[in-house]
């Protein structure tokens, strides 16, 4: 695969054989990011599970201290009450059945997280085969099943991000913009990889964390020390 000279470049300053302490691949990343854009700090973390068996599953959420950087759209799923209390709490669109149609025949994703209300699930449900694949079917691990649409709709504008297995047993996930401070991006990768470990599942036998790797969204990959975890 044939890069351009920026890329190239930023290349040089990584050295593919080590294994960078976290704060010093932060700082690493923050100099290969030469983007004309904002990039995103994005961390890949390689586990040992294996994802196709239910009890080594890794899923959930954690809301990272310095958001994402990045403005995350709301649709909740409700009724009665709950549809005003979604609103001001902040949710981009809120509704019920009416927006079926709508996602399923119009094509309509204007949004990144939904939140559903327990009892909309079966309307909710109706959706599995569009919302599954784009990874936005509402789960109750990562808290966006839930009566408390208010807290759901807060975490989520606060920097909540949802965290899984891909097929390959890696999980991938931003960790902020390159324009953030390397305290800050620090903080938030901590803030990740705390809530991982705690996720390890019990059924696990050998190594969980088997490699993290940082990058922007454009720059070449740091390798980061998994000694400590």
């Amino acid at each position: 695969m044939k890069h351009g000279k920026k890329y190239s470049d930023a290349a040089k300053l990584v050295d593919r054989a080590s294994l960078y302490e976290a704060n010093e691949a932060i700082g690493l990343v923050k100099k290969t990011a030469t983007a004309k854009f904002d990039e995103t700090v994005e961390a890949h973390i390689r586990t040992g599970c294996d994802g196709r068996h239910a009890d080594q599953q890794v899923r959930g959420a954690v809301v990272l201290p310095n958001g994402t950087g990045k403005t995350v759209r709301v649709l909740v799923f409700a009724k009665g009450d709950k549809l005003s209390e979604a609103e001001a709490a902040g949710a981009d669109y809120v509704g019920g059945d009416e927006l079926i149609p709508r996602i399923q025949n119009d094509g309509w994703f204007d949004f990144d997280v939904v939140v559903a209300t327990p009892d909309m699930m079966g309307v909710v449900g109706r959706l599995g085969k569009v919302l599954g694949p784009k990874g936005l079917m509402p789960n109750p691990k990562a808290g966006t099943v839930t009566m408390d649409v208010t807290k759901a709709v807060q975490d989520i504008k606060a920097g909540k991000i949802e965290y899984r297995l891909d097929k390959a047993n890696i999980i991938h996930v931003p960790v902020g913009k390159a324009s953030f401070s390397e305290e800050k991006l620090s903080e938030n990768f901590n803030a990740l990889m705390d809530a991982i470990i705690k996720a390890k599942p019990s059924a696990l036998k050998g190594q969980y964390i088997k490699s993290v790797t940082l990058a922007c969204t454009m720059g070449p990959g740091v390798k980061v020390s998994v000694a400590k975890y």
